[in-house]
């Protein structure tokens, strides 16, 4: 056979050779998307703006914090990144949900005035009581609270920390036992987001330690959003998150001078 014999034959029957890819190098995941974005969120009352406008993009999963004046305009931001207010305009997006019903139905709130308050002339089995019942179905008879029960609501959110005793009164718990308490009641279906009122509801900085410690716990299997004044140090939050028109004096000023 000849030497272009050869190469016909070659070119006939061969195949090109199929280049080799090299496997991509591992590098760090994708963050996901936010959980709650807000874009040029307000809210307005009788006696004029509460908040807003107010831009955020919080990411999924961790201990959010929102570093803002306290104040009614703070308290109205959380409640309506839980659904439990509707913002009067922008845009409000919490995991794809943007009606406030559907917001509010995965999420929990927990240390907010006149919503959780709790009557201090009851006990924790009370308490834990009346929100199994209400948790459960309206055929479903639930007697009181035992310790069993007391440790499947609570202990989540306590963790290390002593649970409080069964038969005990709310008003005589420590400032860091009631609130943590009231969030344990917020969190009984364990909604993808969790809002706790404030950091600052806790005056004692061992006990405050303690409470940032149990929401970033809290966060790792859901969202955890708060908010304070000043910060928080020395604690691996996943964000914190400066928040600016909240403060309702300002808020009035500024509309004045505008005016």
């Amino acid at each position: 056979m000849t030497q272009a014999a050869d190469q016909d034959s070659g070119e006939a029957g061969g195949h090109e050779a199929t280049p080799v890819l090299e496997p991509p190098g591992e590098g760090p995941p994708p963050e996901p998307p936010p959980t709650v974005i807000a874009e040029g969120i307000c809210m307005t009352g009788p006696w004029g703006p509460v908040y807003g406008p107010v831009d955020l993009a919080i990411p999924t999963g961790g201990l959010n914090v929102l570093v803002c004046t306290a104040g009614t305009g703070r308290t109205a931001l959380l409640m309506t990144l839980a659904g439990r207010m509707k913002p009067k305009s922008g845009k409000l997006t919490v995991f794809g949900a943007r009606r406030a019903r559907d917001i509010f139905a995965i999420s929990g709130l927990a240390g907010i005035n006149g919503i959780d308050t709790v009557s201090e002339s009851v006990t924790v089995r009370d308490l834990i009581t009346e929100q199994l019942r209400w948790d459960a179905p309206w055929y479903r008879f639930i007697g009181q609270a035992d310790e069993a029960e007391l440790a499947r609501v609570c202990a989540p959110v306590f963790g290390e920390l002593p649970l409080p005793p069964l038969m005990e009164y709310f008003e005589l718990l420590s400032e860091l036992d009631q609130l943590l308490l009231r969030i344990a009641l917020a969190n009984t279906n364990r909604p993808p987001l969790l809002v706790v009122g404030d950091l600052d509801f806790v005056a004692s900085d061992s006990n405050r330690d303690a409470l940032i410690c149990r929401l970033i716990d809290l966060g790792r299997n859901q969202t955890v959003i708060t908010a304070t004044v000043n910060g928080v140090t020395n604690h691996p939050v996943a964000a914190q998150i400066p928040v600016i028109n909240t403060d309702r004096a300002e808020l009035v000023k500024m509309q004045k001078l505008k005016g």
